[in-house]
C-alpha cells in the first residue's frame, strides 16, 4: 500500500499517544458518562488532550471514538448519533494537529462491541459487520489517515470489524488484540490469531491494553517469530489498576515505559504507544528514550516542548516561550533605548535596513520600533519590514499594530505569523483615522480599539484566540500600550491606561514629549506604575518642523517656549533640538525605564548625539 503512514513506518518506530479515558476520569468525567459523546458536548476538553499528546511527542493521535459504535452507544440513548460522534472525533484530532503545527497522523479508533464472544456470535456476522461498517463510515468521512482497531479480546470479532471497515475504506488498518498470559481473552493463541487474520487486508498487527509492558512484549515477540512479514504494534496498559478512593491508579510510570519503548523498538515494533493508565508524561518519556537511541526518524519527530502534568488544565499543554530580549532587559532594570524607523513609502527597504544596522552596531540602542502606516499614509507593511530586519540583522524589534486596518480575524492571523517569525514585542494602537491620510475615502475597520487589541494579545498569551479556541500553546508576546500625557483630560487618559494595564499590557510608550515639568506632573497624577514606561522623544530639526508638529500632527503638543527657542536657533535648529532632547531625558530619566526616540526625516545620526550620557550609555 502506497500511503504516507506506511512510508513513515518504513523509516523507523513511530510513537502513538496514550490513554484518553484515564485522563478524562482524572479530570472529573464520570465513569458512567459515554466518553465518545464528549466529542459533541465538550470538544475543548478532547482537543486539549490531543494537543497534550502531540506536545509530548506523539506522532499518531487516536480519535476519541473507541466506543462510538451503535451497540455501545445505545445504553446512553446515542445509537442514532454514530456518524456525528465519529465525524466530530476525527475533526477534533485534525484540528489539534493543525493547531499544534506538527506532522502528525490521525488514527480513527474503533473498539469492540463490549459484549461477550457468545453474545457477539448471537448477533450474527452480517449485523456485526454492519455495526463496524457504520462506525468506520463516520470516521472516514472525517478524514483520518488510518484506522486503529484495538483492545479486541476475540479474533473472530476483530476479523468482522476489519471486514466492516474494509467495506468503506482502503486506509491502512492497525489491528490489535488484548492478551493475557499468551492468549486472547477468548482463549486464542497468537498462532490461532494469525491463522484467522492472514487473509485480511491488515497493514499492522499487534497487542494493546492487557496486563502491562512485560506481557505485551512477550506476545509481540511471538508475533515477530511467527509472522515476520507484519509490521508490529505495541500499546500496553500502565500495569494493573488499583482502585484508591474511587479512582483507578496505575503503577507503571513514565520511566518504566521509556525502558520498554526501547525494548519494543529492539524487538522490531514499528508502532509504539500506551493504553489505559498512560498519559502525556509516559508519551514524552518514550519519545525521549527513542530519540536517545536514534530509533525515531529525526525528520518525523523534531524536538517538542515537555508535556504538562496530567492534572493540569487541557489548555496549558506547553510552556510559553522565553521572554523577549526587550522584556528581559526591562526586568533586569536596564534603561532601554528604542528608535523608530519608518517603513518605506515604496518598494525598496534598503534605507530602513541600513539605518537599523547603523543604529544597532554604532548607536548602542536596544531595539527598533516600526510604526504601522502612521498618519494613515500608505507605507510598506510594518510586519514585512520587521521580518526583513529579523532575517538580515537579527535585531530586537517592537512592531506597532493598529486595529484600524484589519478586522479581528486578520489581526489575529497577522499576530500568529509575527510570532512564528520571532516578532513578539507588539505595541497595540487604535491608529490614526484614514481621513487624516492620503486616502481619506478609505474606511477604517476597528473591530477592537487599542484596549481590545491588548486583550487579544493577552488571550493569545494564554493559548487561545479571541473566540476561546486554542492555538496550540501559549504565545509569548510582550505587550505594549500607548499613553498621551499631552491630552488635556488627564483623568480620562489615566483611566484609559489603567484599563490597558488591566487587560494585559506589559510596558508603556508615550507620544513625543517636550515639557519635562508637565511630564513630571502627569507621572504624579498616574501614581506608581506596575509596568515599565518608555518616554517618547522626537528631536526637533527646525522652527518650521516644530510648528508643523504642533499644529498639524494629532497627539503632539509642543509648548510655546520650546517653539520660541527653535525660532531663535535659526540655522542651528538641529543642534538646539538635540540639546533640548538631551535636557528633557536627563530631567525625566529617573521617572521612566527607557526612551523611545523618533528621529525625523530618517536622520538616524541624530540618535547618537541624543543618547550620549544617558543611563548606561
Amino acid at each position: 500500500m502506497d500511503h504516507p503512514f506506511i512510508t513513515r513506518l518504513g523509516q523507523g518506530p513511530i510513537l502513538c499517544d496514550g490513554a484518553m479515558g484515564t485522563i478524562l476520569l482524572s479530570r472529573g468525567v464520570p465513569l458512567a458518562q459515554a466518553f465518545d459523546e464528549l466529542n459533541l458536548t465538550d470538544p475543548r476538553l478532547i482537543g486539549g488532550i490531543h494537543r497534550e499528546y502531540i506536545a509530548a511527542g506523539a506522532e499518531v493521535v487516536e480519535t476519541n471514538t473507541f466506543g462510538a459504535n451503535r451497540v455501545r452507544l445505545a445504553p446512553h440513548g446515542l445509537d442514532g448519533r454514530v456518524r456525528e460522534i465519529n465525524l466530530h472525533g476525527v475533526k477534533l484530532a485534525r484540528d489539534a494537529r493543525e493547531v499544534a503545527g506538527e506532522n502528525v497522523f490521525v488514527a480513527g479508533a474503533i473498539g469492540p462491541l463490549g459484549q461477550s464472544p457468545s453474545a457477539v456470535r448471537e448477533m450474527g456476522a452480517d449485523r456485526v459487520r454492519e455495526v463496524f461498517r457504520e462506525q468506520a463510515e463516520g470516521l472516514v468521512e472525517g478524514g483520518p489517515d488510518l484506522l486503529i482497531l484495538e483492545t479486541f479480546g476475540d479474533v473472530e470479532e476483530l476479523a468482522l470489524a476489519v471486514e466492516g471497515a474494509r467495506a468503506v475504506t482502503d486506509l491502512p488498518i492497525v489491528a490489535q488484540l488484548t492478551f493475557d498470559e499468551g492468549r486472547t481473552l477468548a482463549g486464542q493463541t497468537v498462532a490461532a490469531v494469525l491463522d484467522s487474520l492472514r487473509g485480511l487486508s491488515i497493514q499492522v498487527l499487534g497487542a494493546n491494553c492487557g496486563l502491562g509492558p512485560q506481557a505485551t512484549l512477550e506476545a509481540i515477540e511471538e508475533f515477530a517469530h511467527l509472522a515476520p512479514e507484519y509490521p508490529l504494534s505495541a500499546q500496553p496498559n500502565a500495569g494493573l489498576p488499583a482502585r484508591v478512593e474511587g479512582r483507578f491508579l496505575y503503577g507503571a510510570g513514565p520511566d518504566y515505559f521509556a525502558t520498554y519503548a526501547q525494548r519494543f523498538a529492539a524487538a522490531g515494533v514499528r508502532l509504539i504507544g500506551g493504553c489505559c493508565g498512560t498519559t502525556p508524561a509516559h508519551t514524552h518519556a518514550m519519545h525521549q528514550a527513542l530519540r536517545a537511541t536514534g530509533s525515531v526518524a529525526e525528520q518525523a519527530a523534531p524536538p517538542r516542548p515537555r508535556a504538562v502534568e496530567v492534572a493540569a488544565p487541557a489548555e496549558a499543554e506547553a510552556k510559553a516561550p522565553e521572554p523577549t530580549f526587550l522584556a528581559q532587559q526591562l526586568a533586569a532594570g536596564r534603561w532601554v533605548i528604542s528608535v523608530e524607523i519608518d517603513p518605506p513609502r515604496g518598494l525598496n527597504p534598503a534605507k530602513a535596513l541600513r539605518g537599523a544596522a547603523m543604529l544597532y552596531e554604532e548607536g548602542g540602542i536596544d531595539a527598533v520600533n516600526i510604526p504601522d502606516s502612521p498618519m494613515a499614509r500608505v507605507r510598506m507593511s510594518a510586519l514585512a519590514l520587521a521580518y526583513l530586519m529579523r532575517q538580515r540583522l537579527d535585531i530586537e524589534i517592537i512592531v506597532h499594530m493598529t486595529s484600524r486596518d484589519r478586522n479581528l480575524m486578520a489581526l489575529q492571523s497577522d499576530l500568529l505569523g509575527a510570532h512564528a517569525h520571532g516578532v513578539r514585542n507588539i505595541l497595540a494602537l487604535t491608529g490614526d483615522p484614514p481621513r487624516v491620510g492620503t486616502l481619506p475615502h478609505v474606511s477604517g475597520v476597528w473591530d477592537v480599539d487599542s484596549t481590545g487589541l491588548v486583550e487579544v494579545l493577552a488571550r493569545l498569551n494564554r493559548g487561545e484566540d479571541s473566540g476561546g479556541a486554542a492555538i496550540g500553546r501559549p504565545a509569548g508576546f510582550h505587550i505594549g500600550c500607548a499613553v498621551n500625557p499631552t491630552d488635556g483630560d488627564w483623568a480620562r487618559e489615566c483611566e484609559r491606561l489603567r484599563r490597558k494595564i488591566a487587560a494585559g499590557a506589559q510596558f508603556i510608550m508615550s507620544q513625543p514629549l517636550y515639557d519635562a515639568d508637565e511630564f513630571e506632573r502627569f507621572m504624579d497624577a498616574l501614581g506608581p506604575l506596575p509596568i515599565p514606561f518608555l518616554v517618547g522623544v522626537m528631536p526637533l530639526n527646525s522652527y518650521r518642523h516644530a510648528e508643523y508638529l504642533h499644529n498639524e500632527v494629532p497627539g503632539i503638543t509642543i509648548p510655546r517656549e520650546i517653539r520660541e527657542r527653535m525660532a531663535k536657533a535659526g540655522e542651528g535648529g538641529q543642534a538646539e533640538g538635540i540639546a533640548m532632547a538631551r535636557d528633557f531625558l536627563a530631567r525625566v530619566a529617573h521617572r521612566v525605564q527607557g526612551t523611545y526616540l523618533m528621529p525625523s526625516f530618517g536622520r538616524y545620526e541624530v540618535v547618537r548625539e541624543v543618547i550620549r550620557g544617558l543611563p548606561g550609555r
